[in-house]
């Protein structure tokens, strides 16, 4: 399958195609994937629908190399950790199909990132070297072509001069970060940001107390200054990501796709509206696995959108708030 087609999808018809194509493509290529199937009684024939496709527990990219190729990967992502927790590892063998996925999925959402000048509160990415969202936001940076774009995680106060000189001048902002330092830049600084969008990329367990959504998100509004906070969903398994663009319902690019799962029999879908264990296609991950069952609990609406409500427990700490340890 020539992997353009991928960032072509425009209806559900076309979506559902490619799925059948992409699960055979890695039933065959993807020995993990194929004795997880065979382990369940399932074959290449018995999956005529989208709908009986099994999702590969997100945990064996842990202890596997879950490949659809024999060629050596181009990158290696590694999943944040404490000490002694065991990473994921996302084997990437064309990271130009990382950098189409990313970029068109950020351009579906919003606009061209050289519209805007990229702000990150994150690490630089020779501190993670091995993170797939500091790899796509140095990427942001730099197509962004803007002398103020770059890493500010260190440096709070360096970062509220550039976001005030690019509020007078009116540019076009992208203010990107882990949770718990945009909660720091809002607890120190009182700003009026009304030409930034501000994107939180994950919790903050380790660093600060835990809090739901909403009351991070009205935190970060207060002391921002902006009427909605932008939430990002993407993990080291996946090379898509999905969008929020305010009150933590997220959408997905044409390419990916949110179901939900019976938290008590995994093989068994939950109905619209109802909450249960998230699982993901993001066709994206050609080279590797499409269909993921995350540790993530959430609902699907109606019109495909979603929203995260927690994780199951005892599930291992995941999330770019990590990073910084």
């Amino acid at each position: 399958m020539n992997t353009s087609a991928i960032f072509s999808i425009e209806n559900k018809a076309q979506f559902d195609t490619l799925c059948l194509q992409v699960f055979r493509h890695q039933y065959v290529n993807n020995e993990v994937y194929r004795r997880f199937c065979n382990l369940l009684g399932i074959s290449k024939k018995s999956v005529t629908n989208v709908s009986l496709i099994p999702h590969l527990p997100i945990e064996f990219f842990k202890k596997h190399p879950v490949v659809s190729t024999t060629k050596k990967a181009q990158i290696q992502f590694t999943s944040s950790g404490t000490t002694g927790q065991q990473t994921s590892k996302h084997h990437v063998w064309d990271i130009d199909l990382y950098r189409q996925s990313y970029t068109k999925g950020f351009e579906f959402f919003y606009s061209p990132i050289s519209d805007y000048c990229v702000l990150a509160l994150l690490p630089a990415y020779l501190e993670r070297e091995g993170s797939s969202l500091v790899y796509m936001v140095d990427d942001f940076i730099k197509k962004s072509n803007h002398p103020q774009s770059g890493f500010y995680l260190n440096n709070l106060s360096s970062l509220v001069t550039t976001l005030k000189n690019l509020e007078s001048k009116k540019q076009k902002t992208l203010l990107i970060g882990v949770s718990f330092a945009l909660l720091d830049l809002a607890e120190q600084f009182q700003l009026e940001l009304k030409h930034t969008t501000v994107i939180e990329t994950g919790g903050m367990k380790g660093r600060r107390k835990e809090m739901i959504r909403q009351e991070l998100h009205e935190q970060l509004k207060k002391g921002l200054g902006v009427s909605k906070i932008h939430s990002e969903y993407g993990m080291t398994e996946l090379l898509s990501q999905a969008y929020s663009t305010g009150d933590g319902i997220f959408k997905c690019p044409p390419w990916m796709q949110i179901t939900t799962r019976n938290t008590e029999d995994a093989l068994q879908s939950v109905p619209v509206g109802k909450t249960g264990g998230i699982n993901v296609i993001d066709l994206a991950n050609w080279h590797s696995c499409s269909f993921i069952a995350t540790q993530d609990l959430g609902k699907v609406f109606e019109n495909r959108s979603f929203e995260i409500l927690g994780r199951f427990d005892h599930s291992d700490i995941r999330g770019c708030n990590l990073m910084v340890f």
